[in-house]
């Protein structure tokens, strides 16, 4: 029969580490162990009982854990019965519990290890026979440590007049019953708790996994970047998916910074937004170099500490099982430029780059970031923050290689696909041959270009602008819209310079003689064995002659004929007016930009020129010689193949500053010196007819000649302008004018 009887609180703190109810000796006999107490309807608590005399008759002591677990108040009006566990049909006793653990006081935390084994010996000393009930809440004070919070998470019991029958009975999940001398413990970690729990009584660790579990690796939208991705996950997230037992058994700390390098465009920004997408970790926080900057004192190293605040404040509360704070640095070569490179008293960007090393790696470093660096100056930031334990993993995302163009212009191309609003003649694998050394943001560009030229086609330009009603139906990007746009609209900022070659190669090449056809014969040989397999990878050649002799329009076919992705011009006509340093700079950059292309030519065009050489003194700049002979023998990086073409009018003057033995070939550009191979230009040139032909190498015959193709070029175009009856006379007059005929018998 149930008693009417009132809550109230438990009159000491020792009592309230019993987990029982305290009750009045007056009010049930000492064989009653248990009651049950009701709050409302369906609402029903069992609970161990410890009596004591502080407690008024017909009264109820709750400590504050327990009441707020029973929704219960002071003074509250329950009712309260004996219960007997041996007089119930079914006498679960517990076999198992599973105890979630956490500190009592959240604030004040520690790392200090807790052993389980002894904590289940404690556990079941302290409270044997006491009642449970899956949710209940308990205090556990366990060897004078911090107090320590218990929630009862799962109860398997098993009936023990059934037991007596069939001994071999499996335990089940039971909602409460009674703590046995023999029960076993088993303490897990609450849920953001940062208990170090050690010892063989641990539980399982529920942990939330790294890996978002909705990320589709399919859905990346990362085109031709597989290889750097796996490298990428390999290095840095492969500790994290593992226990951090384990990882604490190896030794092994966790990968903090990674640095991706490489060209614009090529989607180092993409791939570091799809890595905070991928971990199941914080909102990642995206910062612009720049914008850590600050014109007030201490404001910029302020701004870092910030940005490392969250993490440093959940790392001193949850220690191990912190989650993963990401920050990502885009252009961080703003602000982590080497130290003591930047003038000026402020020190500011040595100071910023002191804060994020200290907040990295420093005295009390933080285990559970990982920075992310973006930049297209690798060279620029500071040693110091690129080894191992900070910016550890560097990952070059260079220019996509074919199969890579594949991939990006389907990504780009799948919503139209998937509308048929493209026609099935575009071929991406076509597209993806064509456009050699794009950029993935360059194929970006393209699809827009194509797409806007399709949508040119349905726009009416009358006295105001009209879009074709039907547009909708009509519009379809064809072949013809990517070509057009290949041509005329995208050009790659690592592809060939081909304005400057059809510049050079604007009269063509003349077939003149043997001279001409050996030396594109051995050119041929040499453009193979830069693009071998098994070459070193680099292959510089000199081609040298009198001035005019064509040597740049032989370099530009020779880049031409090559083929490769990558072709730029070192033009001395480009730098005029820059200062020596500006110019060393100018040259190292072309070379650093050929260094990213798989393949790469580079033409440098009158070396004299760019040395500033000058007859007359002699003077020349010893800085821009010294920067274009470390360039001439430096390797390319492994895998990449690089060509160097340049020409020079000065033979003697390179020999002089020991220049030519950087280069693998020197190639004889000379000047046309037989009567044949005059008129062979000239009948190329379709000025004269067969009888002036014929004149000309009667009066030509057994001459002198000394004469360069780009001067007779020249020549030939001022006889076109003379009149028919005068061309052989001014031809040959001209020539012995500018002294390239000997009109006198034989030669000297």
């Amino acid at each position: 029969m149930a008693i009417r009887m009132k809550a109230t609180k438990c009159p000491t703190d020792e009592l309230s580490l019993k987990n029982a109810a305290i009750v009045s000796p007056r009010n049930f006999p000492d064989d009653v162990k248990y009651i049950e107490v009701s709050t409302g309807p369906g609402q029903r608590f069992v609970f161990s009982i410890e009596r004591h005399d502080d407690i008024p008759p017909n009264c109820v002591g709750f400590s504050l854990v327990q009441r707020k677990w029973a929704t219960l108040s002071i003074n509250q009006d329950i009712d309260v019965k004996p219960f007997n566990f041996d007089a119930r049909k079914n006498a679960e006793c517990i076999v198992n519990v599973v105890l979630e653990v956490d500190f009592v006081q959240k604030k004040v935390t520690t790392t200090e290890p807790y052993d389980t084994d002894q904590m289940a010996k404690d556990f079941i000393m302290q409270f044997a026979g006491l009642a449970l009930t899956v949710g209940q809440p308990l205090v556990f004070s366990f060897m004078d440590k911090k107090l320590l919070g218990l929630a009862v998470k799962t109860l398997e019991a098993v009936d023990v007049n059934a037991y007596r029958d069939n001994a071999h009975m499996e335990p089940k999940p039971t909602r409460f019953g009674r703590l046995l001398g023999n029960t076993v413990v088993t303490f897990e970690k609450a849920e953001n708790s940062s208990v170090n729990l050690v010892g063989k009584s641990k539980g399982k660790v529920v942990r939330q996994s790294i890996i978002n579990p909705d990320w589709d690796f399919g859905k990346m939208g990362i085109g031709g970047l597989d290889k750097e991705f796996n490298a990428i996950f390999r290095r840095a997230f492969a500790s994290r998916v593992f226990p951090p037992e384990l990882v604490e058994q190896l030794g092994c700390k966790h990968v903090k910074g990674i640095l991706l390098y490489g060209p614009p465009g090529t989607g180092k920004t993409l791939m570091a937004r799809q890595i905070g997408k991928m971990l199941n970790a914080r909102e990642p926080k995206i910062v612009n170099g720049p914008q850590i900057l600050d014109k007030y004192v201490g404001e910029s190293e302020a701004n870092i500490r910030r940005l490392f605040a969250e993490a440093e404040e959940e790392e001193k509360r949850l220690g191990p099982n912190s989650g993963l704070h990401i920050i990502i640095f885009d252009e961080i070569d703003a602000i982590c430029k080497a130290r003591g490179s930047v003038a000026g008293n402020s020190g500011v960007h040595d100071t910023v780059v002191n804060q994020l090393l200290a907040k990295i790696d420093g005295v009390e470093q933080l285990n559970n970031i990982l920075v992310i660096g973006m930049t297209n100056r690798r060279d620029m930031i500071d040693e110091a923050l690129m080894r191992p334990g900070r910016l550890e993993v560097q990952m070059e995302i260079g220019l996509p290689n074919e199969a890579g163009r594949f991939q990006i212009l389907n990504i780009h191309t799948k919503r139209m696909r998937d509308f048929n609003k493209i026609n099935p003649d575009v071929n991406n694998q076509e597209l993806a041959t064509l456009t050699k050394n794009f950029s993935g943001a360059e194929i970006e560009g393209l699809v827009r270009a194509a797409q806007s030229t399709a949508m040119n086609r349905l726009i009416k330009a009358a006295s105001k602008v009209e879009v074709d009603p039907e547009a909708m139906e009509k519009l379809m990007v064809n072949r013809q819209d990517f070509l057009h746009a290949l041509e005329n609209d995208i050009k790659p900022a690592f592809g060939t310079a081909a304005e400057a070659l059809e510049n050079f190669l604007s009269r063509g090449i003349i077939n003149w003689g043997t001279p001409v056809s050996s030396l594109l014969e051995d050119g041929s040989l040499y453009i193979q064995q830069a693009r071998a397999a098994e070459s070193h990878g680099l292959v510089s050649i000199l081609l040298e002659g009198p001035p005019n002799a064509g040597k740049t329009a032989l370099a530009a076919q020779l880049a031409k004929m090559s083929d490769f992705p990558f072709v730029k011009v070192c033009s001395p006509e480009d730098m005029v007016g820059f200062t020596e340093s500006a110019k060393c700079l100018q040259i190292r950059k072309i070379f650093d930009d050929a260094y990213r292309s798989t393949l790469s030519c580079i033409l440098v065009d009158n070396i004299e020129r760019l040395l500033d050489y000058g007859p007359i003194g002699p003077r020349y700049s010893n800085l821009t010689l010294q920067a274009l002979l470390v360039l001439l023998k430096k390797q390319p990086p492994k895998g990449r193949k690089l060509l160097i073409l340049c020409t020079s009018s000065r033979r003697q003057m390179l020999e002089d500053m020991e220049m030519l033995s950087a280069f693998t070939s020197i190639l004889h550009v000379p000047n046309l010196s037989q009567a044949e191979h005059v008129l062979a230009v000239l009948e190329d040139s379709d000025v004269f007819s067969k009888q002036e032909l014929m004149s000309i190498n009667k009066k030509l015959h057994g001459k002198r000649l000394f004469i360069g193709i780009k001067k007779l070029n020249g020549l030939i175009d001022m006889i076109r302008q003379t009149d028919h009856e005068y061309r052989v006379i001014k031809f040959l007059s001209k020539l012995e004018e500018e002294g390239c005929l000997d009109m006198g018998t034989g030669a000297q």
